[in-house]
């Protein structure tokens, strides 16, 4: 379902929690692709164009609100702020989306190549990414979704989570000129 009205294309975030080449099942759920987005608070343009999107998809969902347009204080909403609810440095002054998908995300370099190297994007590195909002109401849960769309990585950025250190940076200091065999 692309609808322009619920369907945004960020400026630059940082992506966290990138499970974009490979579906993860969660509790035994569907299998997913997902990524956390972490938008600088400073981004007012891509934060407002997903207030905008989280309110068209509330009058959008009417019929699964059970026909009225529901208090969007009542409702579970997919823009957090990561100052309040994350105890990590990396969501500071910062809102954060979490998006996912069943199906993969087309994957792309600056120049729209596609990137199909799962180490190339990571959780830590920066891109612009399409999303798309959409209402839900299952087992008494009411909000509205956010479903990830494409990637496009602009920069590399400091791997988060402990990221993979390259065995080169791990390794060099025992190579340089040692003899091994004495």
């Amino acid at each position: 379902m692309s609808n322009t009205e619920t369907r945004v294309v960020t400026n630059e975030v940082r992506l966290s929690y990138a499970n974009i080449f490979e579906a993860k099942s969660i509790n035994g759920s569907k299998p997913k692709y997902s990524v956390s987005l972490i938008i600088p608070k400073s981004d007012t343009a891509t934060i407002a164009k997903i207030e905008k999107a989280i309110d068209a998809a509330i009058d959008q969902g009417v019929a699964k609100f059970g026909g009225k347009k529901p208090n969007k204080a009542a409702l579970k909403l997919p823009l957090r702020d990561g100052d309040i609810d994350k105890d990590d440095p990396a969501y500071a002054d910062a809102f954060f989306v979490n998006a996912n998908s069943t199906t993969p995300p087309q994957v792309v370099d600056q120049a729209l190549n596609p990137i199909l190297d799962a180490n190339e994007v990571y959780s830590g590195c920066y891109g612009r990414v399409s999303i798309s909002f959409y209402a839900f109401n299952t087992n008494g849960n009411r909000g509205i979704a956010c479903a990830l769309g494409n990637i496009q990585k602009i920069r590399d950025g400091e791997p988060l989570g402990g990221g993979r250190v390259s065995a080169e940076s791990d390794f060099a200091a025992f190579t340089a000129g040692e003899d091994f065999l004495n």
